[in-house]
């Protein structure tokens, strides 16, 4: 079984993103809560060349069913020309948190 809920992980360039981002997704209702995390400390290869930054992490929870709409504003939003944004199921929850963000994302037409 699918379960019907996601946590997304974006990473950002700096806090002033962080927080646009994520005050967008609440804002316009594609995420419940993003929790922003500081100082992440990222190691990868971009264009055929290692890369070290310091960026900010994004945990945004969610619903499967909203995440490509999610994953569009990201990158509206976003200074990167390919941003990270990552989701993975949420297996387990709270019941009464799991319902606290399938109203806190319920969308026009969900109602």
């Amino acid at each position: 079984m699918e379960t019907p809920y996601i946590l997304t992980l974006i990473t950002v360039p700096n806090r002033e993103r962080a927080e646009a981002i994520a005050e967008a997704l609440i804002q316009e209702r594609w995420a419940a809560c993003v929790n922003i995390l500081p100082s992440v400390h990222s190691l990868f290869f971009w264009q055929g060349a290692r890369q070290k930054e310091e960026e900010w992490l994004l945990l945004a929870k969610s619903r499967r069913v909203l995440f490509a709409s999610l994953a569009a504003r990201v990158k509206e939003l976003h200074p990167y020309s390919v941003p990270e944004i990552i989701a993975l199921p949420i297996l387990e929850g709270s019941e009464e948190y799991l319902q606290w963000v399938e109203e806190a994302t319920a969308r026009q037409g969900d109602r």
